[in-house]
């Protein structure tokens, strides 16, 4: 494998709460030569939802992960199932694509939230959802400006009606902090990643998949009119395969995926349960996922249990002197925005990568000139409902068949490579400063 970060982002946190609350399933290790009918490298909320959609349509399905399912974003992220999965401004989707195209990708945002939740339903999932919607929180005053300015335009773009939260109005709502007034767009919900992930795996075994462990592909080359896929102790081969890897991909898995994705680490600390009187202290009651309105935002979340958790991106390198940086500037972020909470404990720490493409929009589609290979991948930190959705819809390119929900055009445009190759992490480095200066 060759991945453009240091070997520590690729290890297994050592502290993450969603692990200690489903603790992630022992798949068996692919031993011996296999054939199926869709071979799926990776086994997140994107491979797996392909995998669910793919059995249930009678296909003969195999996942396998380098680790163990849910081992990388999957089973590291903040539990945000939210509208999202694109950084290119609504505006300059409509300019570059037209305007049915900017309409079919947030009629895709709504289906993708509508997606998870009809997965934790129909399989009965108990992923300890919370939170109505979600709210955006103003840095600043302007920023504040900005989220009453936009009223109009959401309420065109979703169709519903976002509430205006004056600032000072927020304890009132639960939502007392360093914060200057909100927004909420009462789209989505929170959930524990870790709960959701496992009753996911759950079902595609039940439908008949097979899960594999342990085993990562060495290897993809077409065989005989097929595709065979290599990994340290059997082969697997497969009429089609799906790369389903997003920010933990590998730069020669196949060759066509080198530079163009670009990994990105997020953060995120957990709290141990805050009291009642703590929560009152601070004026923070609400259940409400929250993300402030900075271009280096964070995102947080009072958990049904009393913890709070809080993230942030960050991270440019995995060294120990890096990360304990990181660590040391989110806590201070935390106690910032959280004065109150200054004392409170943290329990839980850990990273994890999301993607970015070039267009900052996903892909989804077939790999161009290579016959029964496609991918899914590149939600810009909004996996949970973009992942999981358009691993559904990838499974239907798979099959054929016409998309059975939104699916704008451009998902399918092939990706283009990132400058500097090897080295394009060292776009990040200009982009996050002039983005602190703008969050300024």
């Amino acid at each position: 494998m060759r991945r453009i970060y240091e070997d520590a982002a690729y290890h297994t946190p050592a502290s993450c709460w969603w692990r200690e609350t489903a603790p992630p399933t022992d798949h068996p290790q692919l031993l011996g030569d296999h054939r199926t009918d869709v071979a799926i490298i990776g086994g997140g909320f994107t491979g797996l939802n392909a995998a669910l959609a793919l059995a249930q349509s009678d296909v003969a399905v195999t996942v396998m992960d380098t680790e163990q399912p849910g081992w990388g974003a999957s089973g590291r992220n903040g539990g945000f199932c939210c509208l999202g999965g694109s950084k290119l401004g609504s505006a300059t989707m409509g300019k570059r694509f037209g305007d049915s195209e900017r309409a079919a990708w947030h009629a895709a945002e709504r289906a993708a939230v509508d997606h998870v939740a009809a997965v934790l339903a129909d399989h009965g999932i108990d992923a300890d959802r919370h939170s109505d919607g979600e709210t955006l929180l103003a840095h600043t005053p302007r920023a504040m400006d900005d989220l009453r300015n936009s009223v109009t335009e959401t309420r065109a773009t979703y169709g519903v009606t976002p509430q205006i939260i004056a600032p000072e109005a927020l304890r009132q709502h639960g939502m007392a902090g360093a914060f200057h007034g909100g927004m909420t767009i009462p789209i989505g919900f929170a959930l524990n990643p870790g709960k959701y992930h496992a009753g996911l795996a759950a079902a595609v075994t039940k439908s008949g998949a097979q899960i594999f462990g342990q085993s990562p592909a060495t290897a993809i080359a077409p065989s005989g009119g097929a595709w065979r896929v290599t990994t340290p102790k059997g082969t697997i081969t497969a009429d089609k395969v799906i790369l389903a890897t997003n920010g933990y991909s590998s730069e020669d898995l196949p060759d066509w995926l080198r530079a163009r994705y670009l990994p990105v680490h997020s953060s995120i600390i957990v709290t141990r349960p805050i009291t009642p009187v703590e929560q009152a202290q601070q004026g923070w009651t609400s259940l409400q996922m929250c993300y402030d309105t900075r271009f280096l935002l964070h995102y947080f979340r009072l958990m049904p249990d009393g913890r709070f958790l809080f993230g942030m991106r960050g991270g440019l390198r995995a060294t120990p002197k890096a990360e304990a940086a990181l660590s040391r500037t989110i806590r201070a972020n935390f106690h910032r925005l959280f004065p109150e909470w200054r004392n409170v404990e943290i329990t839980h720490e850990w990273s994890g990568l999301v993607c970015l493409m070039r267009s900052l929009t996903p892909f989804a589609g077939a790999v161009p000139d290579q016959p029964g290979l496609y991918a899914a991948m590149g939600y810009h930190g909004n996996g949970v409902a973009m992942g999981s959705y358009l691993g559904a819809r990838i499974a239907d390119s798979v099959l054929r068949r016409a998309a059975t929900g939104p699916m704008p055009a451009f998902l399918s445009h092939p990706p283009k490579r990132f400058p500097l190759g090897p080295y394009r992490r060292a776009l990040l480095a200009p982009a996050y400063a002039a983005a602190a200066f703008l969050d300024r």
